[in-house]
């Protein structure tokens, strides 16, 4: 449980390369995103 609280990780690799991870978004957020915005690439 307490890696789901973490908000943004960069884990180095090597030469300049990073594995970055970040928190997935609330379904509330996602629910209101979905209904503000129409989905990507379709038309009217």
């Amino acid at each position: 449980m307490a890696e789901e609280k973490q908000i943004w990780k960069a884990v180095y690799i090597g030469s300049g390369t990073f594995i970055i991870t970040k928190p997935k978004r609330k379904r509330r957020k996602l629910s209101q995103q979905r209904a503000k915005h129409p989905r990507r690439g379709m038309r009217k």
